[in-house]
């Protein structure tokens, strides 16, 4: 857990100092790239993970090789990695930019109503979600009666339920748990 931790913060500070000056998709992209070298490239896996190279010696490869390969926010990011100690985080970092970063700037939402909504109101929820989830989203409608009100909004794997049925089945369960006094 403290793993994906370490790699989702690492991945998010890479994407916010890269992504404004090479772009999202060139961020994940290197990422790939990177990978896919290290895995085809044993000696550069050693050379980079191994704890008694120093740190200068490392640097200076990744600017003489790598430079026609990866931009130079993404050597400086590796750099840093390997100053802070925090290079065997690489893999997990890779990965979580591939999970998240991968599709661009783009997420989907799937917006779930009990009843059709006015555009307008589609619009603003639309909004609210890029806001939430700081990128723009694709929004997908679906209609749901058993909902019997409210929406439910579905970005990714996070769901925000504000359906009349959730909110019955959430007083049901505090009037059970409640105990009446004799």
């Amino acid at each position: 857990m403290r793993d994906s931790l370490v790699a989702k913060r690492y991945a998010d500070a890479y994407m916010e100092f890269a992504g404004p000056k090479i772009g999202p998709q060139r961020c994940a992209e290197d990422m790939k790239d990177l990978g896919a070298l290290i895995r085809q490239t044993p000696e550069l896996q050693h050379f980079l993970f191994a704890p008694g190279i120093p740190r200068s010696k490392k640097a200076a490869l990744l600017d003489k090789v790598l430079a026609d390969i990866l931009a130079e926010e993404t050597r400086t990011f590796i750099k840093f990695l390997i100053v802070k100690g925090r290079i065997a985080a690489l893999d997990e970092i890779m990965k979580y930019i591939r999970i998240v970063y991968s599709h661009g700037n783009v997420v989907n939402v799937v917006l779930r109503t009990s009843m059709p909504l006015d555009l307008d109101v589609v619009g603003r929820i639309k909004a609210q979600v890029e806001i939430f989830a700081r990128r723009q989203s694709k929004l997908y409608l679906e209609l749901d009666p058993a909902l019997l009100g409210g929406v439910q909004i579905f970005v990714g794997n996070t769901m925000i339920d504000g359906s009349v049925r959730n909110r019955l089945l959430q007083l049901k369960k505090q009037l059970l748990q409640t105990k009446v006094g004799a």
